[in-house]
C-alpha cells in the first residue's frame, strides 16, 4: 500500500510539474521531481533487501525524500508555479503517502523490537 500511494504521488507531481515555468526545467521540476521518485524507488529498494533492518533503512531514507518534495511542493505554490487545485492534490497525496509510510515505518519497526 505504501508503494501504491508513492507511486500516485509520482504521477502527480509529473502532471503538476509539467506546467513549470521552463527556465525551472533544471531546477525546482527536477528537483521535485526527483524527491517524489526517490520515495517510491527506495520503498521497492527496501523491500528487494534481505531483513528488517534494511528495509527499515530504506523506508526512512524514502520519508525523507518524502519530507524533501513537500518542502518542494510548498516552494511550488509560494512562488505561483501550481495553481491550487494542484497544490491540493499533490497535498492530499503528500498526506496520505505519508500516513501509509509511517504506519509501515511503525510495523517494522514493531516486528524488530519483539
Amino acid at each position: 500500500m505504501a508503494f501504491q500511494k508513492a507511486n500516485e504521488f509520482v504521477k502527480a507531481v509529473y502532471l503538476e510539474t509539467k506546467y513549470f515555468p521552463k527556465e525551472e526545467q533544471f531546477g525546482l521540476t527536477s528537483q521535485l521531481r526527483r524527491a517524489a521518485v526517490s520515495v517510491a524507488a527506495n520503498i521497492v529498494e527496501g523491500c528487494g533487501r534481505n531483513g528488517q533492518k534494511e528495509l527499515l533503512n530504506f523506508l526512512n531514507i524514502a520519508f525523507g525524500s518524502l519530507r524533501e518534495s513537500g518542502y518542494y511542493v510548498e516552494l511550488a505554490l509560494s512562488l505561483n508555479y501550481l495553481h491550487e487545485s494542484g497544490h491540493v492534490k499533490l497535498h492530499t497525496l503528500y498526506q496520505d503517502t505519508s500516513k501509509t509510510l509511517l504506519g509501515l515505518i511503525r510495523s517494522v519497526q514493531k516486528s524488530l523490537s519483539s
